[in-house]
């Protein structure tokens, strides 16, 4: 699963806001009977592998950890508040892709531990005027 701040804000380039970001997803995912198999955020967006019961849909464990995420988030760090003035602190849409033929779990999870290691850029293009 992959998914966005709004705008593709790179909020998690302070240190502190990714590791309490990360923290928060771990604790929501616990109480929620989500199991993180390899998580990375990176400036301005979260990579995860999750495995959850098959009675919750991927539409319902996004909600879950995006809405309670938010929530604690906001209340901790009040410059994310006023750097997304929109009041929301995750995009609408997200990335899913089920683990099967082709897509392993150790596919998955290689693709998410190289991410790690890559430099970020910058999320939007910049155009060079003359």
């Amino acid at each position: 699963m992959v998914w966005c701040p709004k705008y593709r804000k790179n909020i998690f380039k302070a240190q502190e806001v990714r590791e309490r970001t990360e923290q928060i997803i771990r604790e929501i995912s616990e109480e929620d009977g989500f199991e993180i198999i390899e998580m990375e955020e990176s400036t301005e967006h979260v990579h995860i592998l999750f495995s959850f019961p098959p009675k919750r849909s991927i539409e319902e464990v996004f909600r879950v950890i995006k809405s309670k995420s938010v929530r604690q988030l906001f209340s901790e760090f009040s410059s994310l508040k006023r750097r997304l003035w929109s009041g929301e602190l995750w995009n609408d849409g997200y990335f899913a892709r089920t683990v099967g033929v082709g897509m392993t779990h150790d596919v998955i999870k290689k693709h998410i531990k190289h991410h790690r290691e890559l430099k970020q850029g910058h999320a939007q293009l910049e155009f060079k005027l003359r």
